[in-house]
């Protein structure tokens, strides 16, 4: 996004909100639901806007893991890394869409199409080894059955396993 209309958005976000510091949390959710991440413009301006110096808008960013300070794919594929996964095999399905995707773990194709993530645990055991695209569950899941999700999230067709 360029700058023009990062600070275009921001202007109009921001004028919803009063410039108490404690407002700072539910601004950068709400920046990086439209963006997807967290522009370093942005947050230059929210710090402006609520008059905290930027490391703290930086050091707020960087300490919850929800947020992200560089661009995300438009797809996310997570993989849970989790002991009943590990033990039926995720990391074989790990490998599996890491070589289908040509990106490892925490990294986003150049194109912006997918990021790569892996979870501690999705609490779905019973349907270990596990992968989640965006809000779909994947259970049960095998290298062949890798490849189908992926083939078929990428026509925008996800089917539930």
């Amino acid at each position: 996004m360029v700058k023009a209309e990062i600070r275009q958005q921001l202007d109009k976000l921001l004028s919803s909100y009063n410039r108490d510091g404690s407002n700072l949390i539910p601004i950068l959710q709400e920046i990086q639901e439209r963006n997807g991440y967290l522009p370093e413009e942005a947050m230059q301006k929210v710090a402006q806007f609520l008059k905290l110096p930027e490391s703290v808008v930086y050091g707020v960013s960087t300490f919850y893991a929800q947020f992200k300070l560089v661009p995300s794919g438009r797809k996310i594929v997570r993989v849970c890394r989790g002991t009943a996964c590990y033990v039926r095999g995720g990391v074989r399905i790990l490998r599996e869409v890491e070589k289908h995707l040509g990106i490892g773990a925490e990294e986003t194709t150049t194109d912006l199409e997918y990021t790569l993530e892996t979870i501690a645990c999705f609490g779905s055991c019973a349907l270990a080894p596990v992968v989640v695209i965006d809000k779909t569950v994947h259970g049960r899941m095998t290298p062949a059955k890798v490849k189908q999700i992926l083939a078929d999230a990428g026509n925008g067709d996800e089917a539930k396993s």
